[in-house]
This record gives C-alpha cells, sequence and structure tokens, in this order.
C-alpha cells in the first residue's frame, strides 16, 4: 500500500494526513498524538474512526495541522482519518457515514460588524 495523503478542515483548522500500513504509530506535528491532544476526549476524537472501522494498530499516521484551537484541531484530523479509512476500502464508508464523520462541518465564526461591539452584540443604547 502506498501513502494515502487527505485533508481535513474544521472552523479554522486544516489537518493534513499522510496515512501508510504500520503498527499503529500517529503523529501530529512531529509529536505523539497522546502529547499533542492531552485530554482523553480529544483523544478520543483522533482515534475514533479507527475504533469504528475496527482497525486499530493497522496504519501509521503523519499529520500536520494548522489554526484554530485544540478541539477544532482534533475535529478536522478525524475528518482526514475517515477521508483516508474510505479510499483505503469503501466498505469503511458505511460505518463511517451514519456517524457523521464524513460531513464537513461548515459552521464558522460569524465576522463582527462596523458600529457593533461584536458580530451580534450592539453598544449600549441610550435614548436621551
Amino acid at each position: 500500500m502506498e501513502v494515502i495523503h487527505t485533508i481535513g478542515r474544521r472552523k479554522t483548522s486544516v489537518a493534513r494526513i499522510f496515512i501508510s500500513e504500520g503498527k499503529g504509530a500517529m503523529t501530529v506535528n512531529k509529536k505523539d498524538y497522546t502529547e499533542y491532544f492531552p485530554t482523553p476526549t480529544l483523544q478520543y476524537k483522533v482515534v475514533q474512526p479507527f475504533a469504528l472501522t475496527g482497525t486499530e494498530g493497522n496504519y501509521d499516521v503523519k499529520v500536520t495541522v494548522v489554526g484554530g484551537g485544540t478541539n477544532g484541531q482534533a475535529e478536522a484530523v478525524r475528518l482526514a482519518i475517515s477521508r483516508a479509512l474510505c479510499q483505503i476500502n469503501e466498505e469503511n464508508r458505511e460505518t463511517l457515514k451514519p456517524e457523521g464523520l464524513l460531513t464537513r462541518d461548515p459552521r464558522m465564526v460569524e465576522r463582527k460588524k462596523f458600529g457593533q461591539k461584536k458580530a451580534r452584540k450592539k453598544f449600549q443604547f441610550s435614548k436621551r
């Protein structure tokens, strides 16, 4: 099997992954994924596609992720891994699609408008 390259995005985070057959090593920005994503919730999000398809420990994953916060980055990595697993085996699509792991979440931060405090919050109004 050759190296498969996919991209996942979430909010302003962009994750590029390179997946190949191996012993299950996962590095994120040249660190182990448990070191890069310290909380168990984020670690679960990253390995969720492998857990659902039953392929834990079958692939080596090298991830470069930029932008956003830790949660957005973890979800971007999850989307990229899910897309790669579908490229490897089309049957994985049947298990990942109902869980919503192949859907790009389009929600972004709304921009701040001029004459306002934030995107929707206004300055205090005084009638007199």
